[in-house]
């Protein structure tokens, strides 16, 4: 069997991608529901740390930066159980082995790259769904 090209390697890794994204959305759902987790957390500050994800090729960055919104207020919360760390853990894990499979499915080894895509929407969807915390559900 032949290696496949690199457009049918792009093709597939969007693919899962776009499978992956209803996992995507009730993780960060999860975590934003769970509102012992964090202080008052504002739109605004979630929407920076998406202009962080934006900005970036580094996961590494991204927890960098929630870590040091965590040292700097308690809106993220504090500890094992903030959201913050909430984020980093799904980052780590469950982003990074759905990162993976999407890699092995599709025959790359850009892991880093999927990892990072899949960071961002995750991380776009929490910005949404804190927009209808804070102002949809009242």
């Amino acid at each position: 069997m032949s290696e496949p090209s690199d457009q049918q390697k792009q093709l597939k890794i969007q693919k899962g991608i776009r499978q992956a994204e209803d996992f995507l959305v009730t993780w960060i759902q999860d975590a934003l529901d769970n509102k012992k987790s964090y202080g008052e957390l504002e739109e605004s500050q979630f929407r920076n740390l998406v202009r962080v994800a934006d900005t970036t090729e580094s996961t590494e960055v991204i927890k960098n930066f929630l870590r040091y919104q965590v040292g700097r207020d308690k809106k993220w919360g504090r500890g094992k159980d903030s959201l913050a760390e909430k984020i980093v853990q799904d980052i780590d894990s469950r982003i990074k082995d759905c990162a993976k499979k999407i890699a092995d499915n599709s025959q790359t080894d850009d892991v880093k790259s999927i990892w990072m895509e899949l960071t961002r929407r995750y991380l776009g969807y929490g910005a949404r769904y804190l927009t209808y915390k804070l102002k949809g559900e009242s």
